[in-house]
């Protein structure tokens, strides 16, 4: 099944840039900016990766990113992600990014757009992945700190496929972000957003009915409540779940209880994505390998979510076929 699943088709739908920054990487580019880690060692960082919860996770997520200080440096981070995703047959990613963390510390916004966007451009002409770019808002800031995020936002507009909304989500419930959203929308951009991973149910149903989602980023949650699986299934809003990253930040147990099987027998449109990997212990075809081991995954499941990939994807009609078509043909190849 690892055979089959390393050379399936996919997308990557959830997949946060700064969250891809591996401990060597880290360390490469503290040398380089004169940046003097707490750590002695690549193996002394990695021991820190133990996380209690998702604040816990962020804590060392946003302190790691202080090394990220040039275009070079998100470039590098990017072409990294990019080149790990295509040995793992990724064809489209859709890929996160944390404005606001780095102007807080002092980037200027186009430091990591520009980063991120070059390494983008040269993986699809060198590594053939098509891309989307994504800003997030982030939740547990100030509103006003938020809205002078989307004034910078739309003046690149025309480079971002959307916005998200993420960071900690107990204490900062979707309808914070409503008329914030609503602006966005009315630019242009789709909206996105983390709800229902530690969050209660209801984030993902006011995701849904007032920040007006494209898809929901995680909504784990929606298994307690069987009105909201049936609407999922129903008005086929993906889901992006991440199981290896829920395990992790300790969201679930252990991966007996990551609801695959679940969303799967709804026929809700589910992907599988890989969230932070540098962090949570794999990439995508690790979440794969994770997920197929434990629920005894059959290769038609594992087709079912290469193809949600593709359909929750924002890709254009033309080429989510192409996508759509390779798949097909890996599977009754293999």
């Amino acid at each position: 099944m690892e055979r089959f699943i390393a050379k399936l088709p996919k997308a990557e739908l959830h997949l946060h840039i700064e969250g891809a920054l591996e401990a060597e990487l880290a360390f490469r580019f503290a040398d380089r900016n004169r940046i003097k880690l707490p750590y002695r060692s690549v193996e002394e960082l990695k021991q820190v990766y133990t996380f209690k919860n998702l604040q816990d996770f962020l804590s060392a997520y946003y302190q790691m990113m202080q090394v990220l200080q040039t275009e070079d440096d998100f470039y590098e981070l990017t072409y990294h992600y990019l080149e790990m995703a295509a040995s793992q047959c990724i064809r489209h990613v859709e890929i996160f990014f944390d404005p606001q963390a780095h102007m807080d510390r002092g980037l200027n916004f186009e430091v990591p757009m520009n980063g991120i966007l070059a390494a983008l451009k040269a993986g699809k002409q060198q590594l053939d992945i098509s891309y989307h770019l994504i800003p997030n808002i982030m939740r547990d800031r100030s509103l006003a700190s938020a809205t002078k995020a989307l004034e910078i936002i739309l003046n690149y507009k025309e480079n971002f496929l959307g916005i998200g909304l993420d960071s900690a989500e107990i204490g900062f419930p979707p309808e914070k972000f409503q008329n914030l959203f609503a602006e966005a929308r009315a630019y242009g951009l789709l909206t996105f957003a983390h709800a229902g991973e530690e969050g209660p149910v209801e984030n993902i149903w006011q995701a849904i009915n007032l920040l007006k989602v494209r898809r929901i980023d995680h909504g784990v949650r929606c298994i307690e409540d069987e009105s909201l699986l049936n609407y999922l299934a129903n008005t086929r809003i993906p889901l992006t779940t991440c199981p290896l990253s829920n395990i992790k930040l300790n969201i679930f147990s252990d991966l007996h209880a990551f609801p695959i099987k679940t969303l799967l027998s709804y026929n809700i449109c589910a992907t599988v994505n890989s969230d932070d990997p540098a962090y949570v212990d794999g990439y995508l075809n690790e979440n794969y390998f994770a997920i197929t081991h434990t629920h005894r995954l059959t290769k038609a499941d594992l087709r079912q979510l290469a193809v949600n990939s593709f359909h929750a994807s924002v890709l254009p009609n033309q080429l989510r076929e192409k996508y759509l078509k390779e798949v097909d043909v890996y599977c009754q190849g293999h």
